[in-house]
């Protein structure tokens, strides 16, 4: 069976920051997690970086904080995206927010007009994801925030390795989160990082990342060479604990050295894709401008008969995906129902290839084979 995902890696790099954890008797937060900060900063030339379990905990914790330091009520809203894994939008109604859902253009990722459409007095932020490592119309989502004084967070779960003019192209965004689950561009088992423009933000999700405890306390406590343990400390709120561990940060280490790498490689499949796929008219590509160099986490095409299509992959040894189901089609988001015809449509249309560092040329060949045998017939 040819797979949709499969996680690489550098297993010689892992032992190696792995063993130094081990042979310390250190893997909670600490010096590995303090290096993977230092070193995510210096990639992405954001301002600062906070190692979290995952890329929900950091999406939660950016609305739980923005919410707090700005003032905002319950119910004011969020505009979003309905194409993205759930856990974009749950991170929003979990701080007692309100996803409006804008609709997707052929990027898959927000378009600007639709954006503006739905701002209203409530607005307080708006979500952005780079499905698939596509920056998309960001620069045109940054103006319509700057212009309405709207926060913007952007889910860049798809998006370690993206950049655009050789940079990271969401740095003033005020918050970024990513994540490095193992299916992801930088795979560990499952992590992400939290990164705030606002060091004052990150200063309190640090806080509500460990159970509310305050951190001057715990900062002691979670360094290499720890000599005290402080247990005299105040608890000011009631949180849950989202800190990423140096196990898991030793993993991202050894992988961030070879993420632009692995992206190149991810790129050339690719390229194969679209140059094979750019000769049928029955199906559609996922558009990029020009200049972006992106991540490529996923291949995505747009066909007629998608299920069908999956079921006639899954019957010649290839497994492919969705992503994703429009979250309207959720009960707890049923109230968008009809709002987002594209999303609705792509939704449907939609399906994902096998990509990964693993597969070989003759499982690419196949792949592009089978697919325009059954959209072609």
């Amino acid at each position: 069976m040819i797979r949709l995902f499969r996680p690489t890696f550098d297993v010689d790099a892992c032992l190696k920051e792995l063993k130094e954890c081990l042979e310390e008797g250190w893997t909670g937060p600490g010096f590995k997690t303090d290096q993977l900060e230092a070193e995510w900063k210096e990639y992405t030339g954001l301002n600062n970086a906070y190692y979290v379990n995952s890329c929900t905990a950091a999406l939660n914790l950016t609305f739980d904080v923005l919410k707090e330091r700005n003032g905002w009520q319950d119910g004011d809203e969020v505009i979003s995206t309905a194409i993205t894994f759930v856990s974009s939008n749950h991170a929003i109604m979990l701080a007692g927010l309100k996803p409006v859902f804008a609709d997707v253009d052929d990027s898959l990722c927000l378009d600007p007009a639709d954006v503006e459409k739905r701002i209203t007095p409530k607005t307080k932020a708006v979500l952005f994801v780079g499905l698939s490592g596509n920056p998309g119309k960001y620069k045109e989502i940054r103006e319509i925030c700057t212009h309405h004084g709207l926060k913007l967070v952007v889910d860049a779960a798809h998006m370690a390795g993206t950049k655009e003019n050789g940079k990271f192209p969401c740095q003033d965004a005020d918050s970024v989160c990513f994540s490095f689950h193992t299916f992801k561009t930088l795979a560990t088992a499952d992590s992400g990082m939290l990164c705030f423009q606002d060091e004052e933000n990150e200063k309190l999700a640090r806080i509500k990342a460990w159970s509310g405890i305050n951190t001057a306390a715990f900062s002691d406590y979670a360094v290499k060479d720890h000599k005290t343990y402080k247990w005299h400390y105040d608890v000011p709120y009631v949180s849950n604990c989202y800190n990423g561990n140096s196990i898991m940060a030793a993993v991202a280490i050894a992988q961030l050295h070879c993420l632009d790498k692995n992206c190149d490689l991810r790129r050339k499949i690719c390229t194969k894709y679209d140059a094979a796929f750019s000769k049928v008219p029955q199906v559609k590509t996922v558009k990029y401008d020009e200049g972006v160099v992106p991540s490529r986490c996923h291949y995505q095409l747009i066909v007629e008969d998608r299920d069908g299509l999956v079921k006639f992959l899954n019957e010649n040894g290839i497994n492919s995906g969705v992503h994703y189901v429009s979250n309207i089609n959720y009960r707890m988001y049923a109230y968008a129902q009809g709002t987002c015809p594209n999303s609705d449509y792509m939704s449907e249309h939609a399906i994902t290839l096998p990509l990964h560092l693993q597969i070989t040329e003759e499982e690419t060949d196949k792949v592009i084979e089978k697919v325009i045998e059954y959209v072609t017939k």
